[in-house]
């Protein structure tokens, strides 16, 4: 499930949506900060930049005002917008636009808590995974993001890509090889 869960009593997103076409800047801001973090953190693995995955989830929300007519409510919401975000990731890297060294920003979730040297060592294979990625076409990029960072299926992916599920699958498992032989020479070279 993409995306973050819905609680109980939270409105829906399409009670939102109804809400922002009528001009309820509290259903706006529900809505931002139910998808701020999801967004950035795949436009983040796309592009490997804090800055330029702040300035894509800015985008989006811009493009969710302009655009809301053109959704269709039959699809997913969060299908949507993280195809908005994932093509505006693509276009940015594609154009060569900022792609600098990783930030000290990565956002990593895992059980380390307290322990420093826990925190300090998923730092450090974070940015391993990361410069690993940052190594890969975007489009390889983008798979991998969308199935292992925001948790996807295929079906979901193919919709956010707009390819078929066969083809999303046959994407990854060449993604995840090249992301493989990435991690291991990351590996080798730290050994020396």
């Amino acid at each position: 499930m993409p995306g973050p869960r819905v609680l109980a009593g939270e409105e829906d997103d399409p009670t939102l949506l109804s809400g922002i076409r009528r001009g309820d800047r509290a259903a706006f801001r529900t809505l931002v900060e139910r998808y701020q973090r999801p967004l950035y953190n795949a436009a983040f693995r796309i592009v490997g930049n804090g800055g330029d995955a702040e300035d894509i989830t800015q985008v989006v929300f811009l493009k969710i005002v302009e655009r809301l007519d053109e959704y269709d409510p039959k699809y997913k919401f969060f299908s949507w917008i993280y195809r908005i975000a994932v093509n505006e990731a693509l276009n940015l890297v594609r154009r060569g636009e900022r792609l600098e060294p990783l930030d000290d920003e990565l956002d990593f979730e895992g059980p380390a808590g307290d322990n420093p040297e826990q925190q300090v060592s998923q730092m450090q294979l974070s940015r391993q995974v990361q410069s690993a990625l940052m190594r890969l076409k975007p489009d390889d990029r983008a798979v991998l993001a969308l199935r292992h960072f925001s948790d996807c299926s295929y079906a979901e992916m193919g919709d956010i890509l707009g390819l078929e599920e066969k083809t999303v699958k046959s994407r990854l498992f060449e993604a995840r090889g090249r992301l493989k032989t990435h991690l291991t020479g990351l590996g080798a070279r730290q050994e020396h």
